[in-house]
């Protein structure tokens, strides 16, 4: 089993961060790779069980399943049920963490999968790099 886990601090408050990031059907808004998404079945976006689909920008289409979801703690976590990527077993959390030196937010984001052993290393940095610090940083200069 491979563990990605990235982290980062965000100059704004946790509830701000959070209110910008709990919707499960809104990547394209606060990510710079997805184009577009739905909720399929036409539930509710924070229903637990509910799944996104989303097409990412160079055309690649993921299928997620929210697993749970806390308005209290600032987390999610989902698991990817199709993807392009290669990875089997994926479980992924994104938690948001008051900072209260600055009323700043500390951002974590970390996933558990596996993957042929061939891929690994290309994966850990591919979804570390790729997409969470990627994200990250997008988020960042969101709230500049």
């Amino acid at each position: 089993m491979i563990k990605v886990y990235t982290s980062s601090v965000i100059d704004a408050p946790a509830d701000a961060v959070w209110a910008r990031i709990r919707d499960f059907n809104g990547l394209p808004r606060w990510t710079p790779f997805v184009a577009e998404s739905r909720i399929e079945g036409n539930l509710p976006a924070d229903q637990i069980g509910c799944v996104r689909n989303f097409r990412l920008k160079d055309g690649g289409v993921i299928r997620e399943r929210l697993l749970a979801l806390s308005d209290f703690d600032f987390q999610c976590t989902y698991a990817i049920l199709d993807s392009p990527m290669g990875v089997d077993n994926y479980v992924a959390t994104l938690k948001l963490t008051p900072v209260t030196d600055g009323n700043r937010t500390f951002a974590e984001w970390w996933a558990e999968f596996d993957a042929a052993p061939e891929r690994e290393g290309e994966l850990a940095e591919s979804i570390g790099q790729g997409v969470f610090q990627a994200a990250f940083h997008q988020l960042r200069q969101s709230f500049r």
